[in-house]
């Protein structure tokens, strides 16, 4: 546990370090958010995050291939470099992007393009995680493998909308993957308790720790598409790991559902990005509009309408993502019955904290509409 905690340390400090080189790149190439009538800051806002959360990412692996408990990591295979060069691909073209404001087919192509080359180098989705069904074809799970990364990239970059909203909700869910992954491992695997997927992850946990704190209301910089797409693939890239890896013949009784259920977590960490991307989606094809159309209906969008302040709206969509990260991480150490318990209460404390003594007049005070 110490060496990965020494391992997200490294991505945290190198990314809280290259966070003001990142804004003065921003600065100088015009990668700056204009204001626009669907946004709640008030102030132009430098937007290249994602280049210092890559060079944390970078620097963590790095790092960690020169460490001898997680040598095995990167010599048993390709694929910890493979997720690395995908994450590079996208957050170039994040870059590419937050400077030139690239139109959505070409971003979709680059997309699948940088998911495509990841699943090619070895990071593919060959088992399904519900009665460990396996994919048979080859060419079927490159598809799915891009697929999921896909979503998982515009997912986390359609509820990138408030400050520290999207860095901060990776982190917690990250957080509690890690968790999972690493008990599941110990578990499976006594004598090793590396693990790529619980590598890559804590790297992205420190990453996003280490964007936080200018990120955090009042932001000095937004991660823009170079960094939501970034954390979207590495988190989606880290359940694809560790998919299938684990031989239920070796799980105790008491831990089958895990072990079966692996994409539980990433889909717990996701729920709030995933629900708010199928509601953006549905709501503008209703309309006539193209599902890349922007408009201010998004969840946070909603949060302020209710009378949240921003840093308020913020915390609870934490709130939110640690009560399902978490909880379904708990599966892991509980009872299926104990799990559901203690999810109905944090779900109805977690609900009237959104819609009882939080809530304000119904409109956001002027003050708060900065960044």
């Amino acid at each position: 546990m110490r060496v990965y905690l020494l391992v997200m340390l490294v991505a945290a400090v190198v990314t809280y370090l290259t966070t003001p080189l990142a804004r003065w790149v921003a600065i100088r190439t015009g990668a700056v958010t204009a204001l626009r009538a669907r946004d709640v800051h008030a102030v132009p806002t430098p937007r290249l995050g994602g280049l210092a959360m890559l060079a944390g990412i970078a620097v963590a692996l790095l790092f960690a291939s020169r460490i001898p408990f997680l040598a095995g990591v990167f010599t048993a295979s390709n694929e910890a470099w493979a997720i690395l060069t995908g994450a590079t691909l996208v957050c170039l073209l994040g870059i590419a992007d937050d400077i030139w404001d690239l139109d959505w087919m070409t971003k979709l192509v680059g997309q699948v393009l940088a998911a495509g080359l990841m699943a090619w180098q070895g990071v593919q989705l060959i088992t399904v995680p519900i009665a460990g069904v396996t994919i048979g074809s080859s060419r079927l799970s490159l598809v799915a493998t891009v697929l999921v990364v896909v979503v998982a990239m515009n997912a986390v970059n359609f509820v990138d909308g408030l400050d520290g909203l999207a860095a901060g909700l990776i982190a917690i869910g990250g957080a509690a993957f890690f968790g999972y992954t690493y008990l599941l491992t110990q578990d499976a695997s006594p004598s090793d308790y590396s693990d790529l997927a619980s590598l890559v992850t804590v790297v992205l946990v420190g990453a996003c720790l280490g964007f936080l704190p200018h990120n955090f209301h009042p932001s000095r910089i937004f991660m823009g598409d170079s960094g939501s797409m970034l954390i979207g693939l590495t988190i989606a890239a880290a359940a694809i790991v560790v998919t299938g890896r684990i031989d239920p013949e070796r799980v105790s009784e008491g831990q089958s559902i895990p072990a079966f259920l692996p994409i539980l977590i990433p889909l717990a960490v996701l729920v709030l990005p995933l629900l708010d991307m199928i509601l953006a989606v549905v709501r503008r094809l209703l309309a006539g509009k193209s599902p890349f159309h922007p408009d201010r209906m998004h969840l946070h969008h909603r949060l302020l309408a209710l009378g949240h302040t921003h840093r308020r709206a913020v915390l609870i969509m934490y709130l939110w993502t640690a009560v399902f990260a978490f909880g379904c991480a708990a599966l892991i150490l509980f009872t299926p019955a104990q799990v559901v318990a203690g999810l109905v209460v944090a779900f109805l404390a977690a609900l009237a904290l959104t819609l009882g003594p939080l809530r304000g007049s119904g409109k956001v005070p002027e003050h708060e509409r900065t960044h």
